[in-house]
């Protein structure tokens, strides 16, 4: 299971990128170390337990399947405001955006020839569901229906404008139902029980994608072939190696020619490269600061003059540069490159004298909290170790005292995840690249209810909430998130930090790379 799915982190992803590249030099020298001018080599570091599309969440996972399975939609490049058509070449919202009409197009076809149906949509995605593994939120409340053979229609309990951001993710990739059938695949209720096609799926892929699944380890190496019937265009490479190698070695494998793309270098690891090109900007992670809304945690954290004088005294510039290169201020709890998200102009500037002015006001002599985070988790390569000691400095500047409480992660969470922590360093990726997966740092939501921020806190801003999420007009949309984060970043226990840097390293000979919040990096995109 991902871990901001019970803790509030986040996928590895990249968006809103700056490119440096070098003119020339052995990383753009070969495209394999084969030489074979037909193999991609890709270095990360493994986080992968399999690649049955309704079994896998995890990072390097999304990554494989995004080039094996099609979806209904999908996003071009690091765009993730805009999902284009996929298997389906049109949709349409009805029914105040409880229903999506999908309507597929009639040349795409599986690995082995036969055509892409409807009902294989819907039995691909009623097994993610059905399955009860960790993508099967991504089709709560959530029907799927064929009404013909190239028609799928998915019907929500509530309205939900979030689905076309939805069923772009590798996990709600869609199989041939005849082929996962005969592996034991089940979509019924109590396929978690009855499903046996998992270990078909490692070892044979059974989609309509680019690329074929050639061989896997969940520890070693995975190799990806290319689709000889691939409905779309074809990929560039007839092979990609998929390796499993430890960061601090992936720089020294691309500079010397072994591989073509290192996926999991820190902006430090990266920093002095020459001879290849460096891709560095925000990941779609909001690391944040919680300050514990309820009186009977704290009746420091709880003071709204203690949470203001927070907001405006974390020195954000200072902590930029701590995190590296590529790196940007969360201007608000939505990431900058998505829907809904508040220009970076209107981020919150450190203000030492409104901060101690707040102290002031707030009628607490000596202010004192303790500040608890995870000793032993990382962020994009970034600890937190290093910003909570930051954080520490500057409050102590504005007159709070902050005693950091670190501890291991799974100790951390028991505190975080049942509103205990007076003061917490967190962060938060998406379930799926859409602003309304952010409701939940509202009064009464999951982390509101983490941060001591219960329902009726805060009637207008819920409010607020209640019509974003019935919204299916992104102009309309993109308002209302701006006005929910800017209450947010007026008055409420968060202060959104960084956006920390994500950073992609490839040979010069690999065009067009880019880079996806959800599967890092489009490997049929590469020319």
């Amino acid at each position: 299971m991902r871990l901001h799915r019970f803790a509030g982190a986040a996928m590895a992803g990249l968006a809103a990128l700056a490119v440096t590249a070098a003119c020339s030099g052995s990383a753009g020298s070969t495209s394999s170390s084969t030489g074979s001018g037909t193999t991609l080599v890709v270095d990360t570091s493994f986080n992968l337990k399999t690649v049955d599309p309704g079994r896998m969440f995890e990072t390097t996972g999304l990554l494989i399947d995004h080039a094996i399975y099609d979806t209904l939609l999908t996003f071009q490049g690091d765009d993730m405001k805009k999902p284009v058509p996929s298997l389906a070449e049109s949709y349409t919202a009805s029914d105040g955006g409880k229903t999506y009409t999908f309507k597929l197009r009639s040349d795409a076809v599986f690995s082995d020839g036969t055509p892409v149906t409807s009902a294989d949509v819907v039995f691909s995605l009623n097994r993610v569901k059905n399955l009860k593994g960790n993508p099967s939120f991504l089709m709560a409340g959530i029907t799927a229906s064929a009404p013909d053979a190239t028609t799928v229609v998915l019907t929500s309990e509530t309205a939900n404008a979030a689905i076309p951001f939805i069923v772009p993710n590798p996990a709600l990739g869609i199989v041939n139902s005849k082929v996962v059938k005969a592996s034991g695949g089940s979509d019924a209720e109590g396929a978690d029980k009855s499903d046996t096609a998992e270990n078909a799926l490692n070892a044979a892929s059974a989609g309509s994608g680019p690329y074929l699944l050639s061989s896997f380890s969940t520890t070693s190496e995975v190799v990806l072939t290319a689709n000889p019937k691939y409905w779309g265009t074809k990929p560039k490479y007839s092979k990609i190696v998929v390796r499993n190698v430890a960061a601090n070695v992936q720089k020294l494998n691309v500079l010397k020619g072994e591989s073509q793309i290192a996926v999991d270098l820190s902006p430090a690891q990266a920093g002095g490269i020459s001879g290849a090109q460096v891709i560095s900007g925000a990941s779609p992670n909001v690391i944040f600061l919680l300050s514990n809304n309820s009186t009977k945690v704290s009746t420091v954290s709880s003071n709204p003059n203690i949470q203001e004088a927070l907001r405006y005294g974390v020195d954000y510039d200072g902590l930029l540069q701590i995190a590296g290169k590529g790196s940007v201020q969360a201007a608000g709890v939505i990431p900058s490159m998505f829907l809904g998200s508040l220009p970076a102009s209107s981020a919150v500037k450190r203000d030492v004298t409104r901060a101690k002015a707040a102290v002031a006001k707030s009628g607490l002599t000596n202010p004192t909290m303790k500040l608890e985070y995870p000793s032993d988790l990382q962020v994009n390569g970034l600890n937190f170790g290093d910003l909570a000691a930051r954080i520490q400095q500057n409050l102590q500047e504005v007159g709070i005292t902050v005693k950091l409480a670190p501890a291991p992660v799974q100790t951390a969470l028991d505190s975080y995840r049942n509103g205990k922590e007076e003061l917490g360093l967190w962060y938060w990726g998406p379930d799926y690249p859409d602003p309304s997966d952010y409701l939940v740092f509202l009064p009464g939501q999951t982390l509101g209810l983490r941060a001591g921020w219960n329902k009726g806190a805060d009637p207008a801003l819920e409010a607020l909430g209640a019509k974003a999420a019935g919204s299916t007009d992104d102009t309309e949309r993109q308002s209302l998130y701006e006005q929910i984060q800017t209450s947010l970043n007026t008055s409420s226990p968060w202060v959104p930090i960084i956006q920390p840097a994500q950073v992609l390293v490839g040979a010069n000979s690999v065009k067009n790379l880019k880079s996806n919040a959800l599967w890092q990096v489009g490997l049929s995109e590469l020319q």
